[in-house]
């Protein structure tokens, strides 16, 4: 699909923040100078043509009590298909990649603060009759925020990031919900979590099902932001539909001096959608994640050259781990 320079700053915009408005698309439309009507139409346009995944809240697991890992799993090649469905299907799983490696399916997973992170995924790994699976939870976030820059006149935005935020998932590091939710607050949450209708006034669909006045419901939406729950409402693109085809994991082996300095400046790269320091294991000694995705793997390379080159890190001691096919990408259902 063709994208004009208006669909380019839109979808800048929307991936960014989506207006928690009475009339959303009427206050895009005066950013843009078009109707919103226009707007709608092209929202639509890019969402039949699979560019806009859907347009929904960005939530904060630890402040709803779940906990996140990373799991990495060595499955035969000739499971891989039947595992990968199996992970399709599961509904505490958002992200999930399979990659050029031994370990050779990477997928994130959620689950509530009340379960054992280690038992679940060894469950799983059961199930996907995997030979080897290791759960890598982060100790630090320096950056969460997927952003891809279509050029069209507006500027990359200032996504939220996490510096240094303690993971609190097992291993000791405690997790807590955030002060105990309200019925109405967990009806909000809950109610939130759908894809946006594309309609005029599309909050009052959402809150007219709850037989909520809708000036309340977006001011509890307001409340979430303010408190980290939310920590933004936006669209979710597909970055191979925009071009960006190549995503890389980069790992490095870091020494436990250098990986804050190293972790906060690749957070300042716009190609680093997120940066983690995870847990090691005996299969696994690398402690320092950064997911980069461009245009080819020639300039996944090239920034992860660049990276090494700025941080003083051994090119030597990291992987770079390239998808080679996306098996899921959503925005987990957390029920509250």
């Amino acid at each position: 699909m063709e994208l004009d320079n208006v669909d380019k700053t839109l979808l800048n915009i929307i991936q960014a923040e989506f207006p928690l408005s009475r009339e959303p698309f009427s206050v895009l439309g005066f950013r843009l100078g078009l109707t919103s009507n226009e707007i709608i139409r092209r929202i639509d346009r890019l969402k039949a043509a699979g560019i806009i995944r859907l347009i929904g809240p960005v939530l904060n697991p630890k402040k709803l009590g779940y906990q996140t890992t990373l799991v990495a799993a060595k499955v035969p090649v000739e499971q891989l298909d039947k595992a990968s469905q199996i992970i399709i299907r599961h509904p505490m799983v958002s992200h999930c990649y399979q990659r050029d490696h031994d370990f050779n399916l990477w997928f994130t997973l959620a689950i509530p603060v009340t379960k054992d992170v280690d038992d679940e995924v060894r469950k799983l790994g059961n199930r996907i009759k995997s030979e080897t699976i290791l759960n890598l939870p982060a100790i630090k976030t320096f950056k969460i925020g997927a952003y891809f820059d279509l050029g069209g006149g507006n500027s990359h935005p200032s996504l939220p990031v996490e510096g240094a935020a303690i993971s609190g998932l097992s291993h000791g590091h405690a997790v807590r919900k955030d002060k105990k939710f309200s019925t109405t607050e967990r009806t909000v949450i809950n109610a939130l979590q759908q894809d946006l209708p594309l309609s005029e006034k599309p909050f009052d669909l959402i809150s007219g099902k709850l037989h909520m006045d809708t000036d309340k419901f977006l001011s509890h939406c307001q409340t979430l932001l303010q408190r980290g729950i939310m920590r933004r409402f936006s669209a979710s693109v597909n970055h191979n539909k925009l071009g960006f085809t190549a995503n890389a994991m980069a790992c490095w082996k870091v020494p436990s001096d250098m990986v804050d300095t190293a972790g906060k400046k690749m957070a300042t790269f716009p190609e680093v959608s997120h940066c983690y320091e995870r847990q090691i294991s005996p299969f696994w000694p690398y402690n320092l994640f950064a997911m980069t995705h461009a245009h080819n793997k020639e300039n996944c390379r090239a920034v992860t050259d660049k990276i090494c080159s700025e941080t003083g890190l051994n090119r030597n001691e990291m992987l770079l781990l390239f998808s080679s096919k996306e098996v899921k990408k959503t925005r987990v259902r957390y029920t509250i």
